[in-house]
């Protein structure tokens, strides 16, 4: 199993999360998304191509003033920057079949190691991801995302994934 951007060759169709929203966005989106430049995909395939879990990755941007005031002090952030560059963690789903199996950790770190070297490229803040539902914010919550005061939306930001990952 290798995680791999999404292509033409890659088995989409028997994917099922119990989700429709993500199975539907595999199915029928992500490609083209990914064709305008829009989103990258990435998919975790098996031997034969079957996608077994994927995530998706875009640019986007966090209105500073959702921000916690702790954490606004803790950066020393300049007043003028309004909006803060991030990346959108759009999606992460895994099949049904392969829940319970670390697939869900094994992605996030994957897109926690890619966001990294586009922050180091670029310049980004954070992750931000807008949780489906309760079990998602909770899953995104377990490692280390904070909800942000102004939406439904949580995010993490790139000090503390790089902390994570140098312990």
């Amino acid at each position: 199993m290798e995680i791999v951007p999404l292509e033409k060759q890659h088995d989409q169709e028997r994917f099922n999360s119990n989700t429709p929203l993500l199975d539907e966005y595999i199915k029928k989106q992500a490609s083209q998304d990914v064709k305008r430049d829009l989103s990258a995909c990435y998919v975790l395939q098996d031997n034969e191509g079957i996608v077994l879990a994927y995530y998706t990755l875009s640019s986007n941007s966090i209105q500073r003033e959702g921000l916690p005031v702790e954490l606004l002090k803790k950066l020393r952030l300049p007043p003028n920057y309004q909006n803060l560059p991030a990346i959108m963690l759009g999606r992460l789903a895994v099949d049904l079949k392969h829940k319970g199996k670390g697939y869900g950790k094994f992605l996030l770190q994957d897109a926690f190691e890619k966001c990294l070297l586009a922050a180091d490229a670029i310049g980004s803040l954070a992750i931000i991801v807008d949780p489906i539902d309760d079990s998602a914010a909770a899953f995104y919550k377990k490692y280390g995302f904070i909800h942000l005061e102004s939406s439904s939306r949580m995010f993490i930001p790139m000090k503390t994934i790089r902390e994570l990952i140098n312990s």
